[in-house]
């Protein structure tokens, strides 16, 4: 289910609903009373009459609930919108379980749905961790980092990357313990400098080869990597994601809850989603 469509429909009803009971229905109401209350010929009549004219429950209902989905819906569709990361491609910088907050007007203010852009406020950074309707299927959201640009040249040999015929900075750290229960404990960490994009963290699993393959970056569109890199679904395998893809930049993690890795974690509450 189309979870933005749906409130859209849902504010626009509860709101065309409060409009046309105010204009229309409303009105009628009290021009009913009135004549009833005349009809009565006294100030007490009116008062009586007035305090039975209760709104049909369909009319409060909208009412009550208008202002609310409005707001959430302004909120989401042009401030912020949370995600939940339902797998480890982003690992280690996020964690299954990490709930987190994408900037929605980083990329430039979208209306909702049809997600033509309205205002223009800025554009995607090498390095940026994204948010993006999946290109082979849309309704599903995917999220990855940014390491090519439009007309940039990509060049990945299993665990090194190139941009524009330059060797991207990598250095090994060590062993990824994480959980005993996780599948990725004893991958290779490492930390990765991309050109103008400042280091981030990646995993990389040395017994797993992908060999080598070179892409060009098409205008409009940009070529992104999970930092797990030998375990994610990414444009290495199905191609670039197109700017109007775009859902908005990953700023925050505001919660992280996983049942199946020790549930809540206080410790990841709060941390930004930063090169680091």
């Amino acid at each position: 289910m189309d979870f933005e469509l749906l409130l859209v429909v849902a504010t626009a009803a509860s709101g065309l609903i409060w409009l046309i009971d105010r204009l229309v229905f409303r009105p009628r109401r009290r021009a009913r009373l009135a004549n009833e209350a005349r009809e009565l010929g006294s100030e007490a009549g009116i008062e009586t009459k007035g305090s039975a004219d209760h709104e049909p429950m369909l009319v409060d209902y909208a009412k009550s609930f208008f202002p609310i989905l409005l707001a959430v819906l302004v909120i989401r569709s042009f401030l912020f919108e949370p995600f939940r990361i339902p797998s480890g491609s982003m690992m280690p910088t996020l964690l299954v379980g990490d709930f987190i907050l994408v900037n929605k007007y980083s990329y430039g203010l979208r209306l909702p749905v049809i997600n033509t852009e309205v205002l223009p406020i800025g554009e995607p950074q090498r390095g940026d961790v994204t948010v993006f309707r999946y290109p082979e299927q849309p309704e599903v959201d995917y999220i990855k980092r940014i390491v090519g640009l439009p007309g940039d040249k990509v060049r990945v040999d299993d665990q090194r990357l190139w941009i524009n015929g330059e060797e991207v900075k990598l250095e090994t750290t060590g062993r990824y313990e994480g959980d005993a229960n996780l599948k990725h404990a004893g991958l290779t960490t490492g930390i990765e400098t991309l050109p103008d994009g400042g280091p981030h963290r990646v995993l990389m699993d040395t017994d797993r080869r992908l060999g080598a393959a070179e892409w060009t970056v098409p205008d409009g569109h940009y070529f992104v990597m999970g930092d797990n890199r030998n375990h994610s679904n990414d444009s290495r395998f199905w191609g670039y994601v197109p700017e109007s893809n775009l859902v908005g930049k990953a700023v925050m993690i505001w919660l992280h809850w996983n049942w199946q890795d020790g549930g809540f974690d206080a410790g990841r509450i709060g941390r930004s989603i930063d090169t680091d």
